[in-house]
């Protein structure tokens, strides 16, 4: 698999949603990739959380990256976190 960078906006989305550089790159790697528009791919990962955001208590965090393929590299836009 080629290298996975986060660009300087999903670095802030991680902190923003609460969402580690790491939880990306596993989701990256481990899940089914669809195409979204522009030429863009996402997927979805589940993982367990059983903590509290913003004041509420969730079992299960969701990650979402949006990325692109380049020719040597995987490059994450943004990200998108839900919690349930």
């Amino acid at each position: 698999m080629k290298p996975i960078r986060l660009s300087e906006h999903a670095k802030e989305q991680c902190i923003f949603r609460g969402t580690t550089e790491e939880e990306v790159i596993e989701t990256i790697k481990t899940s089914f990739w669809q195409p979204i528009e522009l030429k863009r791919q996402e997927c979805k990962k589940d993982f367990a959380f059983e903590h509290e955001w913003n004041k509420r208590y969730y079992k299960t965090k969701q990650v979402r990256p949006i990325f692109v393929e380049e020719d040597t590299e995987i490059v994450v836009i943004t990200i998108y976190t839900y919690y349930f």
